[in-house]
């Protein structure tokens, strides 16, 4: 009878030590990061009064007879399952979405406890505290290099009051740009403007070397040197609509600079003749004795080939044959340009007379681009009709001016727009020099070249009359070079802000190397980056593979002095992607544009704000407008969170059983990350917990009834006595 009565005992207490379990979880419903727990009830040893046989023969065998003796509270299980997150308003809470635990410690680190609770703040002296005072644990930032360093043994995370950040000088300048490679570009601007000198000076000059030079040698040679350094190639050059000139070796234009004439005098002999004007044969017999019948019936013959030659003829007074070629026809080769007679039979006898003097009958060039073409050697020589860059047609469409009109007022510059400008000033002389411009167009059929037609248009636009001594002028149509601009601050050693300017100019092409684009770095003065004048400006060059890939490039780098007393010689390295790739600056046929640029410099600047991602990382927001990670919050994993004993204050300390904490940054080796502005709650399911009450309750009710029986039972006992 006794043993029912203990057995009702032990319940009575197990199911009280329930009560109390479930009461303090209820109690605990809206604690931030509490884990709820559970009694896990367990019998005790049972008393044996008859032990298990075994069968024996025909007997079956029998088990034990065992009474129970009640029961007990074996463990208290904590269920760390996750509890919902709750958005705040406070940018210092941080809720763990996973597995892990915050760090705190009351003692500099001597001992940790761990927490899932995130409601944190920093004190008077910039320590970030739990709300019981523990200073939470992980990594600061090295002051040294910038970073928070993860791999390093945790510490106390502080951040001191009205922390500033000194001033930051700029160390890398990274772009990301296209520069447009295809025959439209929206972004150009006018070519290299190209001053006037006198070749022969120059050539004088040249002789004279190494000295002494005459002032109008040495003047020649510094315009012609400036020329030479900022002359573009023609190839490479673009129209007013953005249009690409797509120079091909042996295209050109043919430039007239006033009509070829040439007078014959006819003499008055009957006979047969025979000549070639042009490379177009003239034949017939001249009807008699009188000049001027002669004349006309010759004039006959030549304007009947007209098409053919260009050259028209006309009669003046005593049988003068006058022979005229205003150049104007467009042409294949010199078919139709300038006068060139060759005499056939009875030719001289009639009296015609072959082309005398080069600058009298040849009034017309045709100027066709060469890859390799070169500056006039000498002025004995026959001048070059080939031309590469811009200051090479210039200076061969000036001399030939000078050369048919024989004088030397005849300028040909290119203007700050980017066109060929001539002009006509009076000489002196009593000899009119005019000009007469004609510009068309220039191909080859046997040379299998075709008409450039928007180069042709580009010159064209100087067509028409020049007189000597006008205030005249004659311009053609800009030529154009590709450009494309990007800029951006950088910083000095006292957080002083310095524009860096990059200006890229399209310089060369090729069909199997790519495309050549110089690039121009400057700062403003008083800045210097450069050695030589102008101390402010560096010029490079950037090379692209066919692909649009970036080839090379330079300078990789420049040292800054800001004359401003910061530091001096600032490197400031210039990363413009990786060769034969597409990470940096490219080349394509696309918009020039820049799709991305910065730089690493900043000025010093006072905290305004911290705030929290997702790796638990500090990230301060300073006035200047820089962010970066002050310190970063650790966690600690355990083997087993069932182990940890809780210690109060929303605090659990390592016990035996939880194994060594394994500690490191959120989101990795199986930690879970971390959310800002959030909280977690308490786990506690209420209406489970109170259904456990009455559970519990009902538990505990029929254990009391089963030692009021057992005592009834008793009581009946005792009345047999009696």
């Amino acid at each position: 009878m006794l043993r029912s009565l203990f057995a009702g005992v032990t319940g009575l207490q197990a199911h009280q030590i329930a009560m109390d379990v479930e009461s303090n979880n209820i109690a605990n419903v809206n604690t931030i990061g509490y884990k709820y727990s559970r009694a896990n009830f367990s019998d005790l040893l049972a008393q044996t009064a008859q032990i298990a046989t075994a069968p024996q023969g025909d007997l079956g065998g029998k088990n034990a007879v065992q009474i129970g003796l009640g029961t007990t509270i074996n463990s208290v299980t904590r269920i760390m399952t996750q509890g919902s997150i709750q958005n705040t308003d406070k940018n210092t809470d941080v809720a763990i979405q996973g597995d892990g635990f915050f760090i705190v410690s009351s003692d500099a680190g001597s001992t940790y406890k761990y927490s899932r609770s995130g409601d944190f703040k920093f004190d008077a002296n910039g320590n970030f505290v739990d709300n019981g005072g523990f200073v939470v644990q992980g990594w600061v930032r090295d002051e040294a290099t910038g970073k928070v360093d993860s791999t390093a043994p945790i510490t106390n995370i502080n951040i001191p009051p009205g922390l500033t950040t000194p001033a930051n000088p700029s160390a890398v300048v990274t772009l990301k740009a296209n520069l447009d490679s295809g025959e439209t570009v929206e972004t150009f601007n006018p070519t290299n403007a190209m001053d006037t000198y006198n070749l022969t000076d120059y050539l004088g000059y040249v002789a004279a070397s190494p000295g002494p030079y005459t002032a109008a040698q040495s003047a020649a040679n510094a315009i012609r040197t400036a020329n030479t350094n900022v002359a573009e190639d023609v190839k490479v050059m673009f129209n007013d609509q953005g249009r690409s000139m797509v120079m091909q070796t042996g295209q050109g234009v043919w430039i007239s600079y006033k009509p070829a004439v040439q007078n014959e005098t006819i003499l008055g002999v009957a006979g047969a003749f025979t000549f070639d004007l042009n490379g177009t044969t003239i034949s017939g017999t001249t009807p008699g004795v009188i000049a001027a019948d002669n004349a006309g019936y010759i004039a006959q013959q030549i304007n009947a080939k007209t098409a053919l030659t260009g050259v028209v003829a006309t009669v003046g007074a005593l049988g003068a044959l006058i022979l005229t070629n205003d150049n104007a026809r467009a042409s294949d080769l010199d078919a139709t340009k300038n006068i060139r007679i060759t005499l056939g039979a009875g030719a001289a006898a009639v009296g015609m007379a072959a082309t005398v003097a080069d600058n009298i009958n040849t009034t017309a060039y045709n100027y066709t681009y060469a890859s390799n073409a070169v500056d006039l050697a000498n002025v004995a020589a026959p001048i070059s009709t080939t031309f590469r860059t811009t200051e090479q047609l210039r200076l061969i469409m000036q001399e030939h001016a000078q050369l048919i009109t024989g004088g030397t007022a005849i300028e040909v510059i290119i203007n700050d727009e980017g066109q060929y400008k001539f002009t006509n000033n009076n000489d002196g002389d009593a000899t009119q020099e005019d000009l007469k411009l004609q510009v068309t167009a220039y191909s080859s059929a046997a040379g299998n070249i075709t008409a450039n037609t928007r180069f042709t248009e580009v010159m064209q636009a100087i067509d028409g009359t020049l007189i000597e001594g006008s205030t005249g002028i004659r311009l053609s149509q800009s030529l154009n070079a590709a450009t494309h601009s990007a800029s951006i601050d950088i910083y000095d050693s006292l957080g002083s802000k310095h524009t860096l300017k990059m200006d890229f100019r399209k310089t060369g092409v090729d069909s199997v190397t790519g495309a050549t684009w110089s690039m121009k770095l400057s700062v403003p003065a008083p800045g210097e980056i450069n050695t030589v004048a102008p101390l402010n400006e560096i010029d490079g060059q950037v090379s692209f593979g066919s692909d649009g890939s970036l080839s090379s490039y330079t300078p990789t780098n420049v040292n800054f002095t800001g004359n401003n007393g910061s530091a001096p010689n600032q490197n400031v390295n210039i990363d413009l992607g990786t060769s034969n790739a597409f990470d940096g600056i490219t080349s394509f046929d696309a918009t020039s544009g820049t799709s991305g640029i910065s730089q690493d410099g900043f000025p010093g600047g006072d905290i305004v704000g911290i705030r929290i991602d997702q790796s638990g990382t500090l990230i301060g927001s300073f006035s200047n407008g820089r962010s970066f990670g002050l310190a970063q919050l650790g966690m600690a994993k355990f083997t087993n969170n069932e182990g940890l004993v809780s210690d109060g204050g929303n605090v659990f300390l390592q016990s035996a059983n939880s194994g060594d904490p394994i500690i490191g940054t959120a989101a990795t080796a199986g930690r879970g990350f971390m959310q800002s502005s959030a909280l977690e709650a308490s786990n506690v399911d209420l209406s489970k917990s109170l259904t456990n009450l009455i559970i519990i309750q009902r538990g505990y009710q029929a254990n009391g009834k089963t030692i009021t029986t057992s005592d009834t039972l008793l009581e009946t006992l005792l009345g047999i006595k009696r």
